[in-house]
C-alpha cells in the first residue's frame, strides 16, 4: 500500500487539502492501485520553520500567505 507525505506550508483550507488528497488518490488509480490502499499524510508545516537556501520560508517569500 502506498503511502504519500505531503508538506505544505501551515494555513490551507480544507477544501484545498482535500482535493489534494482526492488527487493524488487519483494517480495512483490510474497506476492500477485500489483507492483504499493509497494513504495521503498531510504536514502543516509552519513558513518559519522551512528553510530553502538558508534563509526561513517567511523571509524568501514574505507575501505568500
Amino acid at each position: 500500500m502506498p503511502t504519500v507525505h505531503v508538506c505544505i506550508w501551515f494555513g490551507r483550507d480544507p477544501d484545498f487539502k482535500k482535493s489534494m488528497i482526492a488527487g493524488i488518490t487519483k494517480v495512483f488509480e490510474e497506476h492500477g492501485i485500489p483507492p483504499h490502499a493509497v494513504e495521503v499524510l498531510i504536514h502543516d508545516i509552519p513558513k518559519e520553520n522551512w528553510g530553502i537556501g538558508g534563509i526561513p520560508a517567511t523571509e524568501k517569500f514574505p507575501d505568500i500567505p
